[in-house]
């Protein structure tokens, strides 16, 4: 005996407009609403999550409002205790006090000149190299892969001497060279960041490329760099910081004040202020010194986190 089940077509019907009505994002609703072994997550760990990320961000923004209000506070004021949270009355004044202080411009060319080219030069250099290290097959590639990480566990100081020597052999002191040529010839870390967001693309279109007549060069400009700019953002980005507040490096090599930066700078504003030190005029020049990397994180800032994140998994 055997069992017919006929479809009612009125129910089908009915069903289909549910479905049709039903919200689309009830699905990713529920997933985001769950733990990755598939148990409810509780609406107070989100709670919870953001709290501790608040806590943790005031961390680092006290330390940054306390010399942003500092930058703009009186000698009286500055000095009164209990110190006050916001500055009764705005002195814009020490703001052109600290650059009347010290050749400002002049350092801050400098450093403008030395942070583009370092920046540049490391997204040039780090993609070349990367390339070879991701998308081109050839003997012992894994292992000198592993041999350029372990240059990151050398010690600066180790290299400082020979360093130093080999420069002052070409003439190089008291020019840029110093600290823009090194950014032609990669970085470890640089390297790696975008060597694992190159593993991600696929053989298959690289192959393809190749088998059309496109050269190694052709494919790296024309098929990789389209494709890595946000991991290059971030390059970028870790590169132009790291120049613009390189301390040590400009303080060995640049010993005329007409080549110097502006992280020498403030050391030069704290040794001709030390019978009468402005502190709130050195957090004025602070604050002037910080100004365009946060303007640069806040303008790449979706980009630079796109980056880290497709640069963190293979």
């Amino acid at each position: 005996m055997t069992l017919r089940t006929e479809r009612h077509p009125d129910r089908d019907t009915v069903t289909s407009s549910i479905e049709s009505v039903r919200p689309r994002g009830r699905k990713g609703a529920d997933d985001r609403s769950r733990n990755a072994d598939g148990s409810i997550r509780s609406p107070w760990s989100s709670v919870l999550a953001r709290v501790l990320l608040i806590a943790m961000s005031l961390l680092f923004l006290i330390p940054i409002y306390w010399m942003v209000i500092s930058a703009l506070k009186g000698n009286s004021e500055l000095a009164a205790f209990p110190p006050t949270w916001f500055p009764q009355w705005l002195d814009w004044s020490n703001f052109g006090k600290a650059i009347d202080a010290m050749p400002f411009f002049t350092f801050f060319r400098n450093t403008l000149i030395i942070t583009v080219c370092v920046t540049l030069f490391s997204m040039v250099s780090n993609l070349v190299i990367a390339y070879g290290f991701s998308c081109l097959e050839w003997r012992g590639r894994d292992k000198l892969f592993y041999v350029v990480l372990a240059t990151l566990f050398i010690p600066f100081p180790v290299t400082l001497i020979p360093m130093f020597d080999l420069y002052a052999r070409l003439g190089w002191i008291n020019t840029f060279l110093p600290l823009i040529v090194p950014s032609l010839f990669g970085s470890a870390f640089y390297v790696f960041l975008l060597r694992q967001f190159l593993l991600q693309i696929p053989k298959d279109l690289l192959n393809a490329a190749r088998m059309d007549g496109a050269s190694e060069w052709g494919i790296l400009w024309r098929i990789v760099f389209p494709q890595a700019k946000a991991a290059l953002v971030t390059v970028g980005i870790f590169a132009a910081v790291g120049a613009w507040n390189d301390f040590l490096g400009p303080l060995i090599y640049l010993q005329d004040e007409n080549v110097q930066t502006l992280s020498i700078g403030l050391q030069i504003f704290r040794l001709n202020n030390s019978q009468d030190f402005q502190f709130n005029q050195l957090m004025a020049a602070s604050v002037l010194i910080i100004l365009p990397l946060v303007v640069l994180f806040f303008v790449f800032q979706r980009t630079f986190i796109k980056g880290v994140q497709i640069g963190s998994f293979k």
